[in-house]
């Protein structure tokens, strides 16, 4: 079977066939092309303007036996005009084929009915071009028997008089969904059964079916903002909102058989020979599918960091440092690991591209009143439920705000305001592990919003969050509770009161030491976010933090690595925090970390590191660090290829170092050429 090439839905690429093609040729590809069109009336639904697209299939039935009679007969007698009008037939046929791909596909139907206007005039205009090229072919001079030379003139006659019209059901059902819409726009719940005819007619039924439908209108959606054609946005929109709100509303469950095979496409739960957390990107969670780097060293997918930096934020998601650019350049690295992954693990993902990842509205303003309306509507009823009803109701209640809260800051506005966070506050407790799971994702995906991030503070929430990073069922939910912290954390007025918690740095720290990959990263970017503030320097020390953040200098995870020196860098501006580095035997594990980075920002931190440790505990130090001469090799190199920033720190350590060195070995130094070679690099 012919694979139908990529291309934009209800567009009809067909390649109009040379003029010069033999009949031998041409003749087999029109009874292939007519077969491939019937096999569609076996495995297409057609569930909107059926009787449209049976007459199509039809007559492309009768085409079929014409072609195989003229191609049994022999061709080899066929005129110019009868070869003419055969490539007209083949570039109908390739149309055709194009629609009723297009009307058969699994989640479009609802778009279909919607955009019913242009199908049934691609519809028209096909079967015309159809007609017409029968009128004007010369069947007395093709070698084919008279029954089959009547079959097509009668088949002529059929497609100029055919109604290619509206049906009454599809028409009644476009009437509903318009005023349902208007319903929402009016901010009004509509009556069920006007949805449940709407998904009835639509062949609609299960949640699975539901779900199909939006994702489609949401790739839709994806393809006319790419194309800066705003004219079907809003509709879109409206759809999605229908369509979200029918699947939140009328399906009382959801069939997790197929959400099972449907969950690997887009995120990893297994682990092969290669740890898949390392290939997710720390905001979304997911897999990076268009990896890049930002200033700091850290890696994101490129739709994430971009929404990201668009809301305002200058720093690193990560480490917290104010970003020096916002240029974004491709990890190629982690591109092919990821590449290599799925293949080996057979997980299929979006065909990977150097486009950024198309992600769904990622603002805070919806693309129309009805939408808007409908999101509202939908939430309000997942809020009642959650705080109503019984262990089933709950758990796909929560879900949905999860799917919701996911990647739209719209969604997550309404979710704040129905008062949802206070409830999955109070479903944490729940000794279903799905119900907290979900819910600490909820709380996660909310509290990337400010509103989010206030309403959980406020609601008390912060130790309730604690209390899930040491005793969650699953270590999922730990991970993304001490996700939720450091969102929690990096905004300032709450650092001291998180602090103030006395589980809280503890917490963190037992996780940094015994948690998975991703709970260390939560763990030690909450812990720097926390240390920003003084109150909480000796918290971090009392609870045990250094000696786990210099075992982790000699970890696999380069990422794991350099937060730790960052963590550390912090914790050095004061003295008792030196004295406990030192105590940990940590600068030799800082001056390895030094000449094995790769990151220019790792180094940096470094050297920073080493200053602090230099300036707080004195000549012991800068002595020690004196007799490393790998130290120097690298601090010099720092001079000469490192940022401003590094060459400036490079300089004042190789400074305080070689003053040391002066006065305790003055013959051996030369201070002059010392000098010279300084002033020569700079």
């Amino acid at each position: 079977m012919t694979h139908l090439p990529k291309r934009k839905f209800l567009s009809s690429p067909a390649v109009y066939p040379c003029e010069d093609i033999s009949p031998d040729v041409l003749l087999p590809s029109l009874i292939s092309l007519c077969g491939e069109i019937l096999a569609k009336r076996v495995s297409g639904l057609y569930p909107i303007h059926r009787r449209v697209v049976l007459e199509a299939v039809r007559e492309v039935g009768l085409l079929l036996v014409f072609f195989e009679e003229v191609f049994s007969c022999g061709f080899g007698g066929l005129p110019e005009s009868a070869v003419m009008c055969l490539l007209e037939l083949h570039f109908a046929l390739q149309k055709i084929q194009f629609l009723l791909h297009d009307c058969g596909q699994r989640g479009a139907q609802f778009w279909i009915l919607m955009r019913s206007n242009l199908v049934l005039s691609e519809f028209r205009v096909q079967i015309r071009s159809i007609a017409t090229a029968l009128d004007v072919l010369p069947l007395e001079s093709i070698n084919v028997s008279p029954e089959a030379k009547e079959l097509v003139r009668l088949l002529s006659m059929q497609t100029w008089t055919v109604e290619i019209e509206l049906s009454k059901c599809d028409d009644l059902t476009i009437r509903t969904v318009r005023s349902v819409l208007n319903q929402f726009k009016q901010g009004l719940d509509p009556d069920q059964q006007d949805l449940k005819r709407v998904l009835d007619h639509l062949q609609i039924r299960n949640w699975s079916d539901c779900d199909d439908e939006l994702s489609f209108l949401e790739q839709e959606l994806f393809t006319f903002m790419e194309e800066e054609n705003n004219n079907e946005v809003p509709l879109l929109g409206s759809l999605i909102g229908f369509m979200l709100y029918c699947r939140v509303v009328i399906f009382n469950s959801m069939d997790f058989k197929q959400f099972e095979r449907k969950e690997p496409t887009t995120r990893l739960t297994s682990i092969d020979w290669l740890n898949p957390e390392g290939l997710q990107c720390p905001i979304s969670l997911e897999l990076m599918t268009d990896p890049v780097m930002v200033s700091s060293g850290q890696t994101y997918d490129r739709a994430s960091i971009k929404k990201w930096i668009k809301s305002g934020c200058r720093t690193c998601p990560v480490t917290g440092k104010l970003l020096i650019s916002t240029d974004l350049v491709p990890n190629l690295a982690i591109r092919r690991l990821v590449e290599q992954y799925c293949r080996r693990n057979n997980i299929l993902i979006d065909e990977l591209s150097t486009k950024p990842k198309r992600t769904v509205d990622k603002t805070a303003v919806p693309f129309s009143p009805a939408s808007a309306g409908a999101i509202r509507q939908a939430v309000s009823f997942l809020v009642r439920k959650v705080s109503k009803t019984g262990t089933e109701e709950r758990r796909k209640a929560i879900y949905e705000m999860r799917k919701l809260s996911k990647s739209n800051n719209f969604h997550r506005v309404c979710l704040v305001e129905a008062d949802a966070i206070p409830w999955l506050l109070y479903v944490l407790s729940s000794s279903d592990s799905f119900i907290q799971d979900n819910a600490v994702a909820v709380l996660l995906n909310l509290s990337k919003h400010p509103s989010g991030q206030k309403a959980i503070f406020e609601s008390g929430g912060i130790g309730l969050i604690i209390d899930i990073i040491k005793y969650g069922f699953k270590v999922e939910a730990k991970q993304n509770a001490a996700a939720v912290l450091f969102y929690l954390s990096s905004v300032e007025e709450y650092r001291v009161e998180i602090g103030n918690i006395s589980d809280a740095v503890p917490t963190l720290v037992q996780l940094l030491r015994d948690g998975m990959y991703r709970g260390k990263k939560n763990a030690a970017v909450s812990l720097f976010a926390l240390i920003e503030s003084p109150e909480n320097h000796p918290k971090v020390i009392s609870a045990g933090a250094v000696p786990v953040l210099v075992s982790l200098l000699k970890s696999e995870r380069s990422d794991i690595v350099y937060d730790s020196v960052a963590i550390l860098e912090k914790i050095a501006e004061r003295h008792e925090g030196t004295i406990e580095i030192i105590k940990c035997s940590g600068i030799a594990r800082v001056v390895g970390v030094l000449g094995s980075s790769t990151s220019r920002s790792g180094k940096e931190h470094c050297v920073s590191l080493l200053l602090f440790l230099c300036t707080n505990a004195g000549a012991a130090v800068v002595s020690e660090l004196g007799k490393m001469p790998a130290l120097m090799a690298e601090l010099y190199r720092l001079v000469i290829e490192g940022t401003a920033e590094a060459r400036r720190k490079a300089r004042s350590l190789l400074d305080l170092i070689h003053n040391r060195n002066e006065s305790e070995y003055p013959v051996v130094i030369e201070p002059t050429r010392i000098q010279d070679r300084v002033i020569h690099v700079l």
